[in-house]
């Protein structure tokens, strides 16, 4: 006789093991929001088991489906399917859920878990991430498919809640997802009506299935949450419209399972409590331990077997397409590996010669412009926008190619006219960035990187190659007035850990902070430009090379001026200010040196020895830059000491030609010369 066959786990066996594992990491923890995995455990059923294209063996697999836990406070929904799925996430992590070092902090984050796409947790910004990475792929099947050779073709697949959709960013994106009519992007929204302060009746009366219905969106409403055989269908019928991206509004109860809790928000953000997981366990007739799951249900869950074939299957697919367009494959693979042409460096470097040799004096608006069209035309994965300022950022360049024009959605284009959508515009960025295939840069005002301050955290947080450009970076904007003048934001951005702040004096620091962006893998830039013109500086080819080092002299201590020594640090337009001053005061015998510091954080990186070079110990320091002030007083020394002085503005603007407000508010050679003296 055969041996009998196991049991094969049913649906509602997979479903209460996300339940059991959520509420005994959470109780084990005291900390946590077991009600969300507990509401959501049948959708997860219906999508990671019966459609989600993945292999727990290879999360990198670059035609992996991409799943988002959009509403990340939920975090362990995520980390027990990819446990029970098969990932490298074993049941020690679960049970060290939110302790320190372990592989399940207390929402989800890229790198720290195998098989987590984006770090969530900021609500809305997981389903821009998704966004992101749902028009990667279109762009991507369109440059590299060819008939008979689909290589590009996996579906985005996000998780939703209330708070998602509560914040603005959600319609941001959501409008632009449904305009670039991204079929291949199904988000399922968890609709418990509980947020943290209770019933959402009070403050979310949005008819949401009208909402992405207006949006373009393919909506289906009404399904039940809790019953896999109807979610699963509603995914199949999501995934079979093609032309728009689908909402699948699904109606659950937070924390099911829980008899007293479950329907509250008692259960949203904290720990059932020792009785109520008993209580629970009866009412789910779960009969194991705490993070015990029978081999049954492992089985039954388990997605390595379907993924290596469904990867393999793939790999053949692809070693089809290498054999008949090795150049396609071979640039294919570049691209997803995140990997720069091999000549790249030489050719940036011939560049920055390039505009050495111009010696233009231009805004470094007009600059980086300049570096766009020298650069795109080495790198076909540059993906370019700008939200509405287009022909005020010069974020285009002559080989921009809309991606939507004249009404119709283009997919071999690069460049997308993002609207007045400055936070959706650079969480989208993030999620092409996470996907791969490109690298995104974006463009606005300097003043408005507050609207989009959290997506440029969580890219410096993932350690994204996002590249954010900023312009009219200062009160040289002029009329405009104190609402766009800004004054805060680049002391304010340098302050974000792991984000590079470059803010360039001319055309070849404009370069070379463009290059030091685009080869910076692990780690987003942004890039802060003038809208007023500047002068060139001439520099030897030694100066050249320093520039990326964030600081560097850009006119050292003449030897024939032997009076007091001093150095001027500076960025940006107030650079041509430092090197007047110090002919100002080379003629009444004070030795100046003048630092360019482009940009501050790859100075901060540097060895001790260069950066005593550069700023030697002993020597009276003056910074000047058109903001507030306090942040220079790390490289010149503190508001007492009698031998550092910062030149800046640590007010608001006022509304004036640009010119004038620089008169207006001291910031000028005659000044930076008087603070030069006032600290010898």
């Amino acid at each position: 006789m055969s041996a009998p066959t196991a049991a094969r786990a049913s649906d509602v066996e997979l479903a209460n093991a996300i339940r059991a594992l959520a509420m005994d990491a959470v109780e084990k923890a005291k900390s946590g929001h077991p009600g969300m995995p507990m509401g959501m455990a049948e959708i997860a059923v219906a999508l990671w088991h019966r459609h989600l294209a993945h292999n727990p063996a290879d999360p990198r697999w670059p035609d992996r489906d991409r799943f988002v836990l959009s509403n990340g406070h939920g975090s362990m929904l995520q980390y027990a399917l990819l446990h029970l799925t098969g990932y490298d996430l074993p049941m020690a992590e679960l049970a060290a859920f939110r302790q320190l070092r372990s592989k399940t902090p207390g929402h989800p984050e890229a790198g720290a878990t195998p098989g987590v796409e984006t770090t969530t947790g900021p609500l809305g910004q997981g389903l821009a991430n998704a966004v992101g990475m749902a028009l990667a792929e279109a762009l991507l099947a369109r440059e590299f498919n060819v008939p008979g050779h689909a290589i590009v073709d996996h579906h985005t697949y996000v998780f939703v809640g209330d708070g998602c959709l509560m914040e603005g960013i959600s319609h941001e994106a959501c409008s632009l997802a449904g305009t670039w009519k991204l079929g291949k992007l199904v988000a399922i929204y968890d609709d418990n009506g509980i947020s943290i302060d209770g019933h959402v009746a009070g403050w979310f009366t949005d008819d949401t299935p009208q909402r992405f219905a207006a949006y373009g969106w393919h909506v289906i409403p009404d399904v039940d949450g809790h019953d896999v055989g109807a979610v699963d269908a509603a995914i199949a019928a999501a995934k079979a419209v093609t032309d728009r991206p689908s909402l699948v509004c699904c109606k659950t109860v937070i924390g099911r399972g829980a008899p007293n809790k479950a329907g509250t928000e008692a259960v949203h953000g904290a720990a059932l409590g020792e009785k109520e997981v008993a209580a629970a366990r009866s009412a789910l007739g779960w009969t194991h331990p705490p993070f015990a799951i029978p081999e049954a249900i492992y089985a039954g869950w388990s997605a390595r077997e379907r993924g290596a074939a469904r990867q393999a299957a793939w790999e053949a697919r692809f070693a089809a397409y290498r054999a008949a367009h090795p150049d396609r494959a071979a640039e294919f693979l570049r691209r997803v590996a995140g990997e720069l042409p091999a000549d790249f460096a030489a050719q940036a470097a011939a560049f920055v010669a390039t505009q050495a040799a111009k010696a233009e004096t231009v805004a470094t608006r007009k600059a980086s412009q300049q570096a766009i069209e020298g650069y795109a035309k080495l790198l076909p994965e540059l993906l370019g926008g700008s939200a509405d300022l287009t022909g005020s950022v010069f974020t285009d360049w002559s080989g921009s190619r809309a991606l939507v024009a004249d009404g119709e959605v283009r997919l071999d284009g690069n460049y997308i006219h993002y609207g007045v959508r400055e936070f959706a515009m650079s969480a989208i960025a993030n999620g092409v960035a996470l996907h791969g295939g490109y690298i995104p840069y974006t463009g606005t005002f300097l003043t408005f990187s507050d609207y989009a301050r959290n997506a440029l955290r969580m890219a410096a947080l993932m350690k994204l190659r996002s590249i954010f450009v900023y312009t009219h970076d200062s009160i040289g904007l002029g009329e405009d007035g104190p609402t766009h003048q800004s004054v805060e934001h680049a002391a304010a951005l340098r302050v974000i850990p792991g984000l590079d702040v470059w803010r360039p004096c001319d055309t070849v620091e404009t370069a070379v902070a463009w290059a030091a962006a685009i080869e910076r893998r692990h780690g987003p830039s942004c890039l802060l430009f003038t809208r007023q013109n500047v002068p060139f500086v001439p520099r030897s080819d030694a100066q050249v090379a320093a520039i990326a080092r964030g600081g560097y002299v850009l006119a050292d201590f003449d030897p024939a001026v032997t009076g007091a020594l001093a150095v001027v640090l500076a960025t940006g337009s107030e650079v041509a200010l430092a090197l007047a001053a110090r002919a100002t005061l080379a003629a009444e015998g004070i030795n100046v040196r003048v630092v360019s510091m482009p940009c501050t954080n790859a100075f901060d990186r540097q060895d001790a020895e260069y950066r005593a070079a550069v700023l030697p110990a002993g020597v009276a320091r003056v910074a000047v830059e058109a903001g507030v002030t306090d942040g220079w007083r790390k490289y010149v020394g503190a508001a007492d000491d009698p031998r550092a002085a910062v030149v800046g503005i640590d007010t608001f603007g006022e509304s004036a030609p640009g010119p004038v407000l620089f008169k207006h508010f001291g910031l000028t050679a005659e000044r930076v010369a008087e603070a030069v003296r006032g600290v010898l």
